[in-house]
């Protein structure tokens, strides 16, 4: 018997050495389409004037007062543990968000749902359930004990795919991911299907960042791995959903959630969380990811928190993250040209706490967020929902951390970035900003320096 299973064993290394002895060259990235003339490189960023847009409320600044922006909540069920929302574009203009809510994150009670943003009004619908847990488990004919991390996303041939990490034992490091395939805008959804990455076991792989797409019509997905040893991986895969093939980003030990930035059809960066609380990690590629380089440390402290990145059509790159070491209090935007460089840039704040070297007390806590979730409309009972959720997951019995994080970007088809993320882990919350406005210099930084 023990003969025998080393020889299955054997076979089965020997298949995947051949497989990848064999593996088909990866074709080039694909990339966004450049504009041909002068007067269409910059982004012509409009706000249609009219009925439409007039009952809009007035654009706020950011907090050090450098920028402005809209913003609004997307969830709109009250007293939840939300997390990990992305976005997509839908043909008509509308956005559709999607997350995870529940009790608590890892809960049986979590489903994934998702919320369309009308463009004029910029209101979001109320949230609807997209999938549960059972729905999964019929799907797939095994047992399902969590699921988490959905990211949605237009393919090349025009249909929705939304990809979701599931787990049958243990906890995340045991995870599996999961696809579904819409081709009417996320109206309806195909069964969901298992995405095989493994002959062995097809677990702990996980997904978080945004896909990217080849030339000839394969999904370029970036995960990431827990179980034993961290590291990150680009996954080929065919429209079908068949991986053709992976690539580990070397020296990515102990780094998360990759976000990959296409520069030109042959090359592109990657840029990762760190398990390690350290830095903004990344790797370059120079020939369409068939060999990246040794993973290395950004200026960029990194809080062991998620970050988000896009690439727009003029090609100017945008990460999103937490820029301070210690915590997920302040949520900033970096802007650099194509295949630049994000060290030094000077960074978007879109949110901070007002104290973020000092947790607040659990009473200071709740005013702070009360004031924001009635100043945005609901009402005293979902106010208190919600403000009971965030310091279940963020108080200790005197003080409260205050958390905005797991980013998510997009560029619309009208230039406008948007970003959603988790806001105190109760709810979703939206950003859209005009990204050709020009940087205020900081007046708080300036008033210090006239100081001295």
């Amino acid at each position: 018997m023990n003969l025998m299973a080393a020889l299955v064993l054997l076979v089965i290394f020997l298949m995947a050495g051949w497989k990848i002895a064999h593996r088909l060259p990866a074709p080039d990235f694909l990339t966004l389409p450049q504009p041909t003339d002068s007067s269409a490189r910059a982004l012509r960023v409009t706000q249609a004037v009219g009925p439409t847009t007039a009952s809009l409320p007035p654009q706020q600044q950011s907090p050090d007062g450098r920028f402005h922006f809209d913003a609004r909540f997307v969830s709109s069920l009250p007293g939840q543990a939300v997390h990990a929302a992305s976005i997509v574009e839908l043909r008509d203009g509308r956005l559709r968000a999607v997350w995870f809510s529940g009790s608590r994150e890892g809960a049986g009670d979590v489903v994934i749902k998702t919320s369309v943003m009308d463009p004029a009004s910029l209101r979001w619908s109320g949230e609807a359930t997209l999938l549960e847990r059972k729905h999964l488990q019929q799907g797939l004919w095994r047992y399902v004990k969590k699921i988490g991390n959905p990211v949605i996303a237009r393919m090349p041939d025009d249909s929705l795919v939304l990809w979701t990490v599931n787990v049958s034992v243990g906890g995340w490091a045991g995870s599996s991911i999961t696809w579904l395939r819409s081709i009417d805008d996320g109206m309806s959804w195909s069964l969901p299907r298992r995405l095989v990455t493994s002959p062995f076991l097809n677990i702990s792989t996980l997904v978080k960042g945004s896909p990217v797409f080849y030339q000839d019509g394969h999904i370029g997905l970036p995960v990431y791995h827990e179980f034993v040893s961290k590291f990150a991986e680009i996954l080929r895969i065919s429209p079908q959903g068949q991986v053709i093939d992976k690539t580990r980003i070397p020296d990515s030990q102990a780094s998360l959630q990759p976000v990959v930035l296409v520069s030109s059809a042959q090359q592109a960066q990657i840029y990762m969380r760190s398990g390690n609380s350290t830095a903004v990690m990344t790797s370059e590629t120079v020939d369409a990811g068939k060999t990246w380089s040794a993973t290395h440390a950004t200026a960029w402290p990194n809080p062991d928190s998620a970050l988000a990145g896009v690439v727009t059509t003029s090609g100017g790159q945008w990460l999103a993250l937490n820029p301070k070491p210690q915590n997920r209090e302040i949520l900033a935007l970096l802007q650099t040209r194509a295949a630049g460089s994000f060290e030094g840039a000077d960074p978007w704040i879109v949110e901070s706490s007002p104290t973020p070297e000092t947790r607040l007390s659990v009473s200071d806590y709740e005013r702070l967020l009360g004031d924001e979730l009635k100043a945005r409309g609901a009402s005293e009972i979902q106010a208190q929902a919600d403000i009971a959720s965030a310091k279940r997951q963020l108080c200790g019995s005197a003080t409260c951390l205050q958390e905005f994080s797991y980013p998510y970007l997009l560029q619309s088809r009208d230039g406008y970035l948007h970003l959603v993320y988790t806001w105190h882990r109760s709810r979703i919350k939206h950003v859209r900003l005009d990204p050709l406005q020009v940087l205020q210099p900081d007046a708080t930084r300036h008033a210090a320096s006239a100081a001295h």
